[in-house]
């Protein structure tokens, strides 16, 4: 069956750190905000849209990855994120991605990455 192309998604996660997320999402990585509504804000990146709502636990055990066309690209958002970087950029065979693990304010784990492989156009 095909996907129904209609259907678009978001993302949210809880947070206890809006403001400082809001900055950092846009300031540093380079999203825009596409929404607001209140107590939650949704961020959009290229076809990815996130949110992230003002709540009294964060979500911690989730992974946001950002992708980029090159490897230049994902080496010029290491040299952004050195500070919060768990490692450097790297190739990973079995996943056939070049990439890099940061961590947002709140400690939420994200991914900077690029495929190997060529991959189909969203």
């Amino acid at each position: 069956m095909a996907a129904d192309k209609k259907v678009k998604g978001i993302i949210f996660f809880k947070t206890q750190m809006m403001e400082d997320l809001k900055s950092f999402y846009t300031d540093e990585v380079g999203c825009e905000i596409w929404m607001e509504q209140g107590g939650c804000v949704i961020l959009k990146a290229g076809n990815m849209l996130f949110g992230f709502c003002q709540r009294d636990k964060a979500d911690m055990d989730a992974l946001i990855t950002f992708f980029y066309d090159t490897k230049e690209e994902v080496d010029l958002k290491y040299e952004k994120f050195k500070k919060s970087a768990l490692e450097k950029p790297a190739e990973n065979l079995k996943y056939k991605i070049y990439h890099f693990f940061a961590r947002d304010p709140e400690g939420r784990m994200i991914e900077f990455q690029h495929f190997l492989n060529p991959v189909k156009n969203i």
